[in-house]
């Protein structure tokens, strides 16, 4: 099912009240917008600068919480896994990611709140880094090699973790948890020699 839930107006609820409850295997929430922009704390005009954090927080972290609201009952009755997507921005930030970065944040403490909140269904989440979906220029050796991994991630790496985590035979003493998939990055200690 797709649906554009970062609104309550947008929110499907009527419908999905009469969704027969067998046909949800799992709720996997994988909406996200960035829109980094260049000195977006001081040039931005004020309404602008609040209509663009608006709309990446409904996108990014609303939308969890509205998908939860509007399935939670099916969710817990049928303890139905949750799978969101956060983002490595959850813990390190490049310049101009504020909003990003929040989002990603609260996407983490959103679903141990919801592991809580919809047991005994499981909500956990994933914390992508560099993943090279072929949309941007191609990757060079050198953003390859900077990862312990020796690569960068691609769309399979996610996938196959998030297979992973939606399959309560694989997975079901695993809830509240945030993995991180990004080559190694995050634990990387990174100096200027």
């Amino acid at each position: 099912i797709q649906a554009k839930v970062s609104s309550v107006m947008n929110c499907p609820s009527p419908w999905a009240r009469e969704l027969p409850t067998t046909t949800i295997t799992g709720l996997f929430s994988g909406a996200g917008v960035l829109k980094q922009t260049l000195s977006c704390l001081t040039s931005r005009p004020w309404n602008r600068m609040a209509s663009w954090w608006g709309r990446v927080i409904s996108t990014n972290l609303t939308s969890i919480f509205l998908s939860a609201k509007v399935f939670g009952r099916c969710i817990k009755e049928n303890k139905i896994p949750v799978l969101n997507i956060a983002s490595t921005r959850a813990l390190m930030s490049e310049p101009n990611t504020e909003a990003y970065s929040a989002s990603k944040g609260g996407v983490v403490a959103i679903t141990h709140a919801l592991a809580m909140s919809l047991a005994p269904a499981r909500v956990n989440c994933i914390s992508p880094g560099w993943i090279d979906h072929g949309s941007n220029s191609p990757l060079t050796a050198a953003d390859h090699a900077q990862h312990p991994a020796g690569r960068a991630g691609v769309p399979a790496d996610i996938a196959s973790l998030a297979f992973f985590l939606l399959d309560d035979s694989q997975a079901g003493f695993i809830t509240g948890q945030n993995f991180y998939c990004d080559g190694g990055m995050t634990k990387k200690m990174i100096y200027v020699e």
